[in-house]
Formats: C-alpha cells, sequence, structure tokens
C-alpha cells in the first residue's frame, strides 16, 4: 500500500470516529450529552459561579467587619450571608471544580475515551446543579441556612431554629451527596479499569493517583455527614429526638459524626490539589517529580490517616484526657506525608531547569501559603493551645491558610496549565502573572492579621464588635486585603474570557508535558485517543516510544475503548460505550422533586418524584434487546 493509500485510509478511520463520537449541536444533544469533557467543563464553570456569588458573600461580610459597630448587615442577614459562605466553598465549590477537572483529565491521562460510566457521570452533574439551585434559591428567597456551615445543635434544631432555613441545610448536603457519591465510584472503576495497556499502577500519574485517593476517602467519610443530616431532618420535622439530649439523645453525637466527615474533607478538598501540583511541576521544571513511590504512599497515607484526627476539632468539648492524647499524635502525625510531599516538590526544583510561567508561580504561592497553614495546624494539634485559642479568629486564619491556599493556588495554577488544552487557545502571559501577585499579596493581606486579631481574642462568628478592643486596626487591613484579593480573582477570570475571546490558537503540547493529555489536540477530539497507545514509562510524552505509536499506531474502531487489569494494565477486551442520553437528567430532576416536596411538606408530591427517579433508573438499566447475532445465538 502506498504512503498517499494509507494516509487517506487513516483519514477515513478518523472521520468514522468523528461520526461516532461526536454529538451534533442541538438542543437535545446539551440536555442528553455524555462525553466526559463536556461535562468536566460544567462542573468547572457551575462551581467558577458558586464560587463568585460566595466571594461576593465574603466581601460583603469583611465590609461589615471593616469598623467597629458597623450595621450594613443584620444578624440574621450575616449569619445566612457566613452560613452560605461555608457551605458553598466547602461543598459546592471545591470538591466540584476539582471533580470538573479530573472528569476532563482522568481519562486523557490514562488513555482511555471516557468514563466508566458515562450516564453517571452526567447524572452526578445534574444532581450537583439541582441541588446548587435548590441552596442559592433560599438564599436569594431569604431563607438560606444559618446556623453555621457545621449546623451544630441544639441550636439549628426546633425550637432554636423554626424556618425552613435548615431543612435546606440538611436535604441540600443530602442531594448533593448522591452527585459526590455517584462521581466517586466513577473515578475509582475508571483509573482502576480503563488505564492504557502498559500502564501499570507504578506509572498512574499522580494527578490520578489523587483523585482516586480522594474518591475512595469521599467514600469512606460521606456516610456520616449523610446520616448526620437525615437524623438533623428526622429530629425537625417528626421529632426523631436523636439529638435532643432531654429526651435522651446526644448533641455531641451531632459533632463526631460531622467531624468524622469533616476532617478528611479537609484532604478530600486538598488532596487533588496536591495531585495538580505534582502535575503542573514536571513541565515547568524539565524533570520528574522526585521520589514518585513515596509520593504515592505519602496519597495513601493521608488518606488513611486523616479518619483519625477527628477529635481534634473538638479538644474543647471535655472528652476524656487519654483521647484528647491519641488524637492529638495522630494530628502531628499526619504532617509527616504532608512534609514529604512538600520536599519532594523542592527537590524536583532543586534538581530541575526551571521556566517560571504563571502556572508555576501559583505553585510556589501554593508551597509558600501551604507551609504557613501547615504549621499552624500542627499548633492546633497540641491540646493546651487549642483550648486557648479555639473559636477565635486564629482558626479562621489557619483554615484559609490550609484550604484557600491549599486548593485555590494549585487550582488557579491548574486553569493556567490546562486552560490550551480546555479550550484551544492560549492566555496572556503577563496578564496571568499580575493575576499571581495580586491574588498571593491580597491573600496574605486578607488572612495574616487574622491571626494577631485571633490571639488579642476576637471570636468567630461575630458579626460586629465595640471599638477599643485591639481588633479595630487588624479587621480594617483584612477587609482592604479582601479587596484586592478579588481584583486578582477578577483578573484570573480575564485571562481566561480574553484567552477565549481573543486567544492565539494553542499547539498540542505548549508546555512539553509528560502525561498523555497532551499527546492529544487542543482541544481534543470527541474520541480522545484514535490509537490506545501502550505505556512504556511513568512519563508517556517523554517516551519515544509511546509518542510513535500515538502517531502511528492501529485505530480502534467503534463507539469503544479499552479495558486492562487493575494492577498491570495489561489488556483484557474491548468495552463498548454508551451513547448519549435524556435518563440521568430526567432522574436528577425526579431526587429534585423529592427534596422540594420533602422541604415544604408536600409528601404527596414527594412520592411522584420518587416514582419518576426509580420508573427512568429502570428505563436507563433495562437490558436492551439484541438480535441473535448479536446475542452470539445461532439462528
Amino acid at each position: 500500500m502506498s504512503a498517499t493509500t494509507a494516509q487517506d485510509a487513516r483519514s477515513g478511520e478518523l472521520a468514522r470516529l468523528q461520526q461516532e463520537w461526536g454529538e451534533r449541536p442541538s438542543v437535545h444533544s446539551w440536555f442528553a450529552t455524555v462525553d466526559h469533557k463536556r461535562i468536566g467543563r460544567r462542573y468547572m464553570v457551575t462551581a467558577g459561579v458558586f464560587f463568585i456569588i460566595s466571594g461576593v458573600n465574603a466581601v460583603i461580610m469583611r465590609t461589615q467587619l471593616a469598623r467597629p459597630n458597623s450595621t450594613l448587615l443584620s444578624p440574621e442577614e450575616y449569619d445566612q450571608l457566613f452560613t452560605m459562605h461555608g457551605i458553598v466553598m466547602i461543598f459546592f465549590f471545591a470538591t466540584p471544580m476539582f471533580f470538573g477537572f479530573g472528569n476532563f483529565l482522568v481519562p486523557l491521562m490514562i488513555g482511555a475515551r471516557d468514563m466508566a460510566f458515562p450516564r453517571l457521570n452526567a447524572f452526578g452533574y445534574w444532581v450537583f446543579l439541582f441541588s446548587g439551585v435548590v441552596m442559592f434559591g433560599s438564599e436569594f428567597l431569604g431563607r438560606a441556612p444559618d446556623g453555621g456551615w457545621f449546623g451544630y445543635v441544639p441550636l439549628t434544631d426546633r425550637p432554636y431554629a423554626a424556618g425552613v432555613n435548615l431543612d435546606v441545610y440538611s436535604l441540600g448536603l443530602l442531594f448533593l451527596g448522591v452527585s459526590t457519591t455517584a462521581g466517586a465510584i466513577n473515578f475509582i472503576v475508571t483509573a482502576l479499569k480503563l488505564r492504557a495497556p502498559g500502564m501499570s499502577l507504578n506509572r498512574v500519574p499522580l494527578f490520578v493517583w489523587a483523585i482516586v485517593g480522594t474518591s475512595f476517602m469521599v467514600i469512606f467519610a460521606l456516610p456520616a455527614l449523610n446520616l448526620a443530616n437525615a437524623m438533623l431532618f428526622l429530629d425537625r420535622r417528626f421529632g426523631g429526638n436523636f439529638f435532643d439530649t432531654s429526651q435522651g439523645g446526644s448533641a455531641l453525637l451531632w459533632q463526631h459524626l460531622f467531624w468524622i466527615f469533616g476532617h478528611p474533607d479537609v484532604y478530600i478538598i486538598v488532596m487533588p490539589a496536591l495531585g495538580m501540583v505534582s502535575a503542573v511541576l514536571p513541565a515547568f521544571c524539565r524533570r520528574g517529580v522526585v521520589a514518585y513511590p513515596l509520593m504515592v504512599l505519602a496519597i495513601v497515607t493521608i488518606c488513611i490517616v486523616s479518619f483519625g484526627v477527628w477529635v481534634h476539632h473538638m479538644f474543647a468539648t471535655g472528652l476524656p484526657q487519654l483521647s484528647y492524647s491519641f488524637f492529638s499524635a495522630a494530628s502531628t502525625l499526619i504532617t509527616i506525608p504532608s512534609g514529604i510531599q512538600i520536599f519532594a516538590w523542592l527537590f524536583t526544583m532543586l534538581r530541575g531547569r526551571i521556566r517560571a510561567g504563571t502556572p508555576f508561580l501559583f505553585v510556589v504561592g501554593f508551597i509558600v501559603t501551604f507551609v504557613l497553614g501547615g504549621f499552624t495546624g500542627v499548633m492546633f494539634a497540641i491540646t493546651a493551645f487549642d483550648q486557648q485559642v479555639t473559636d477565635s479568629y486564629f482558626v479562621v486564619a489557619h483554615f484559609h491558610y490550609v484550604l484557600f491556599g491549599g486548593a485555590v493556588f494549585p487550582m488557579i495554577a491548574g486553569v493556567y496549565y490546562w486552560l490550551p488544552k480546555f479550550t484551544g487557545r492560549m492566555y496572556r502571559e503577563q496578564l496571568g502573572k499580575w493575576a499571581f501577585w495580586l491574588v498571593f499579596v491580597g491573600f496574605n493581606t486578607t488572612f495574616l492579621p487574622m491571626h494577631v486579631s485571633g490571639l488579642l481574642g476576637m471570636p468567630r462568628r461575630i458579626y460586629s464588635y465595640p471599638g477599643g478592643l485591639g481588633w479595630d486596626l487588624w479587621n480594617l487591613i483584612s477587609t482592604a486585603g479582601s479587596y484586592l484579593l478579588a481584583v486578582g480573582l477578577l483578573v484570573v477570570l480575564a485571562s481566561v474570557v480574553q484567552a477565549l475571546w481573543r486567544g492565539t490558537s494553542a499547539p498540542d503540547d505548549p508546555w512539553g508535558g509528560d502525561t498523555l493529555e497532551w499527546g492529544t489536540s487542543s482541544p481534543p477530539p470527541p474520541y480522545n485517543f484514535a490509537v490506545i497507545p501502550d505505556v512504556h514509562s511513568v512519563h508517556p510524552m517523554w517516551d519515544d516510544r509511546t509518542r510513535s505509536m500515538l502517531a502511528g499506531g492501529e485505530v480502534l474502531a467503534g463507539h469503544r475503548t479499552v479495558q486492562t487489569s487493575e494492577l498491570d494494565g495489561e489488556r483484557e477486551r474491548i468495552l463498548d460505550m454508551p451513547e448519549e442520553s435524556l435518563a440521568p437528567l430526567v432522574t436528577a430532576f425526579g431526587i429534585l422533586v423529592v427534596v422540594l416536596g420533602l422541604l415544604w411538606g408536600w409528601y404527596v408530591v414527594a412520592v411522584g418524584g420518587a416514582v419518576l427517579m426509580f420508573a427512568t433508573v429502570a428505563r436507563w438499566l433495562w437490558p436492551p434487546e439484541r438480535t441473535p447475532q448479536e446475542a452470539g445465538v445461532a439462528p
């Protein structure tokens, strides 16, 4: 066969793949899509919108606290903004945003054509969107949760919280938990069964390890929160008395259930960010991350140990002193795997040839802020110190350094790093560097003074304070910093908009990255890879054999992908992948009807929503009819 004939044949194969995997632009396709890249972008955009609204809430609260005796907000309004800010940043922004990155990138990084369960993936997004609509709808109606994002009883139980505000809290988080659990299951199965041939577990990208570790933590941590919220709703609506001490319940039970979820959730939020840092550094240091096996071990260790430290959130509750000793030791121990990762990144930079692009700057900003937050975290492991500063602004400063510094800085690095792959457009480097300095200076100006005001005795969760207590200057500086931080985040948004509107076309691999997503076009085609490559190292795009196979290997025809073994990545069989469907949207809508029915006490409506949900799931899972030839039966 001549070269021209072979090229024509390959072009025909690619055209057929485009036709089989591509989704025609239409209203039906927009609602029915199961393409992991479209779903990933939707997660990121939706979570970004929620972040903007919650950020506006934060700026309003900081304005209220800028001066003593401010009357910008009433106590009730401040409680709602304060609670919604925490709920959204913890539950509706950080984890969904990282799941958006994971949806887009994990199949590409492991050489697959889609997630293991594409329709479940779409279902997870629609549930996330609808639960967010419920939560934000309550804010715009003046009925938002107002008992703090932690929901401590008895203040969130009747009669102390008589409206529907806390019903929105419990049902909204239960609703969201369906999405998070479905996404976690999907990531685990995808990473274990759809890796490219040759991608054994010791060749899996660190970002994928981080997403899988996060998913396992979600599976084990989320049931405690779901149980707590279900019990709270039963207490409030039907007199369940789980937390009513006068009826034999336990108010402290809520804290145990909440923080059994809550402390692993810190790492559920931060772990994907750590994986992002490990993905960005090789491209800008021109070498792989140092000590890959130790990095994987650190990820797994954090996933396990994080479940044994929840009581350090409860050192002021009067639990037995012996238990304090155990959890204090565990809280100190968990710093070791985090330290391993920090030193591995520093040695990677030391041994590499650094190019200081915008993503790299945000990685450095992350390391600085995360180390500072980790340092104060070790201080909280000391019971005596924790009891002195608990419920003060010192705690607020600490967890913003850990969560904003530890999650948002890598997240922005990831936005700049993968924006060419997401959109096919390049951003302006100078605009990105301006964004970094504004965000870095604004962040530290906002939260560093909170350490001081906390040590001076300023308590958390207050909407106003009298003058003359030594807090005035530090609050004013923090508020000024919040404005500067907001400007920096707006510049990040402007960078993305500028790239989409007027950015130059992005090459397939603008950074010289080492993982498989850089072996596709920017943005990737609907089928991701025409050729499912054989992987020969942990850095496949720096390996000549993998690159040459991507360029000239055998095309896998059809709406199919490859299934491989869990440990060694050995080829097992070819899988047919599901097509687009409206069933995920209808199922999620059925759950929305159930939640709204329970929220307003319309139990007949809730039953109707449950019927719709189960009927749609039954149709969704019903085996398709097959011809005798397809079933392998002789006529």
